[in-house]
């Protein structure tokens, strides 16, 4: 059996400095990665290697995640009885929901990387990757293993800048362990059916923008965004609220591109009937705007753009937050 691994960089291989640099940059090959894995080739399966350009997660964009994740869908088809992606952990939580939502198989798509590079003192990539290659699950879609915990994409979030334990599902928990080597599958989550693949050149030309809500905001920046952008997150107070002055502008926005309401804690949902003054998420939701659920910002600005691309209408991108959120 084989285990597809695609290394776009990040923290799991910086190993050293360049020339005049100060931080770590030079990158460490696939081949470098698993030689240095204790216990990788007692699985007695085949890693085979791709390594994709590297580059800083912060700077990877929907077009390479989509190239990697179609890459990895031809991997499974050719044979592989799963896919491992390392990366950096910036992004990693938009970048494993969004091959989630288009990944077609049942087998695993597994995302890992580390808090530690390995210039320091005890790096976890090694005991990452391991962790990764082992989960062989079939039927959850996206998964991130890191610090031997197995999370879906849909709800895991990192939690903290520097904590090798940051990636966390505070809604849900994990959905296993891996422990003495053996994968512990918990909890089995549904999983809605992926989307259609989306057509490269309408998603470039889509953008969606987030708006993070905080005291005493207007909204006076959101001015014009309908011009220049084709759907909105909002991440509100709590269970979905913002100040009483910023509701008509949402509302006019909402009339003219789909704004979708979130909250800015990173747990629970977003409520429906529960408070009514101005500004709050009866308020909102009676304006136009998406009841996001549980998905939080990013996460709903995945999928947001994902749907804008589709060409999906207001009632259309409701039901895909109602089935997904």
């Amino acid at each position: 059996m084989t285990v597809a691994l695609f290394t776009l960089g990040g923290t799991i291989s910086m190993a050293g400095r360049a020339a005049g640099s100060v931080g770590v940059v030079a990158r460490l090959t696939g081949r470098d990665l698993t030689a240095a894995v204790p216990g990788l080739a007692d699985l007695g399966e085949e890693i085979e290697i791709h390594d994709v350009e590297a580059m800083p997660s912060s700077s990877l964009t929907f077009a390479q995640v989509l190239e990697v994740v179609d890459a990895a869908s031809r991997a499974v088809a050719a044979g592989a009885r799963g896919v491992v992606v390392s990366q950096g952990t910036d992004s990693l939580e938009e970048t494993a929901y969004l091959a989630d939502l288009v990944w077609p198989h049942p087998e695993p798509f597994v995302v890992t990387g580390a808090m530690r590079n390995p210039t320091l003192a005890g790096p976890d990539g090694p005991a990452n990757l391991l962790a990764a290659a082992r989960v062989g699950r079939r039927d959850l879609g996206g998964l991130v293993v890191l610090d031997d915990e197995i999370h879906a994409a849909r709800w895991v979030r990192k939690q903290h800048s520097t904590s090798t334990s940051t990636f966390g599902s505070r809604d849900v928990g994990a959905l296993g362990q891996v422990i003495e080597g053996r994968v512990r599958v918990l909890v089995r989550p549904d999983r809605p059916a992926p989307l259609p693949w989306p057509d490269a050149g309408r998603l470039a030309a889509r953008r969606v923008a987030l708006h993070v809500v905080s005291l005493e905001d207007d909204g006076a920046q959101l001015d014009g965004l309908a011009d220049t952008h084709d759907g909105l997150v909002v991440a509100g107070f709590g269970v979905g609220h913002v100040p009483a002055t910023m509701a008509p502008r949402l509302g006019a926005l909402a009339e003219r591109i789909p704004v979708v309401l979130t909250s800015r804690t990173g747990g629970g949902s977003v409520l429906s009937h529960t408070y009514g003054a101005v500004g709050s998420e009866v308020d909102l939701l009676s304006r136009g705007l998406v009841n996001g659920g549980l998905l939080d910002p990013y996460k709903a600005r995945v999928l947001l753009r994902l749907l804008v691309a589709a060409g999906a209408d207001r009632a259309a991108i409701a039901e895909a937050f109602a089935t997904r959120g």
